[in-house]
């Protein structure tokens, strides 16, 4: 059975060596090369021999994860990747999400669920931890699965779509409220309104259902 190839971006050494050693222990995968920062990542990509997958840190030097998944989505949509953190903050969960990564972990999650997160983007393509998503992104995948159609059933107006597509963007509820005229109470109203409507509740809910819906693209 052919080995899924992965490659490590990371600028903290001691941690790249110990993931790099634990997917060698893999026995169905291996590691392709390891880079610093996004520019040393591209500089070490091979046409003829590209990654599968990618556990891309977020902060980095010269060039960060967010920059370099943007790229990768451009130049090589087909390689996956797998977003690395310490922080399970909700902007960055959304931005990587847009940049195009399919899986967001944190760097202190067990063994055992670093494999289960690597198999789940093999088979199925994507990887959110539950760490980072609660329950909420579980629920939108399986609403995706099993009750697509009626989910496609419910309205919304143009002044909901609007601030959805807003709540997808890095914008802050204030910054929101300005660029739609709107003072803070009525902002927090249509994202109340819209966590009820559409059974949701947190703003990276509205981010899975606008991108799983085609409201916003990656």
């Amino acid at each position: 059975m052919k080995k899924i190839n992965v490659a490590l971006a990371d600028d903290h050494i001691l941690l790249r060596n110990g993931l790099a050693s634990l997917i060698r222990s893999l026995e169905d995968y291996n590691v392709l090369f390891e880079a610093n920062n996004g520019k040393d990542f591209i500089a070490k990509l091979d046409p003829e021999l590209l990654p599968d997958i990618v556990l891309m840190d977020i902060n980095m030097p010269l060039m960060d994860g967010f920059e370099t998944t943007s790229w990768l989505k451009q130049n090589h949509p087909d390689i996956m990747v797998l977003a690395l953190s310490m922080y399970d903050n909700e902007q960055s969960i959304i931005r990587m999400l847009k940049c195009g990564a399919k899986g967001y972990i944190l760097k202190d999650i067990e063994p055992i669920e670093f494999r289960s997160a690597l198999d789940a983007l093999v088979k199925k393509g994507y990887y959110y931890s539950e760490l980072v998503t609660g329950k909420l992104i579980h629920a939108v995948n399986s609403i995706v699965d099993s009750d697509q159609n009626l989910k496609r059933l419910v309205t919304l107006n143009e002044r909901e779509l609007e601030f959805l597509k807003l709540a997808c963007t890095e914008m802050t509820h204030k910054e929101i409220a300005d660029k739609m005229f709107l003072s803070a109470r009525t902002i927090d109203g249509y994202r109340d309104d819209l966590f009820e409507k559409l059974h949701l509740k947190t703003r990276v809910g509205l981010v899975m259902y606008a991108l799983k819906n085609g409201i916003v693209q990656l």
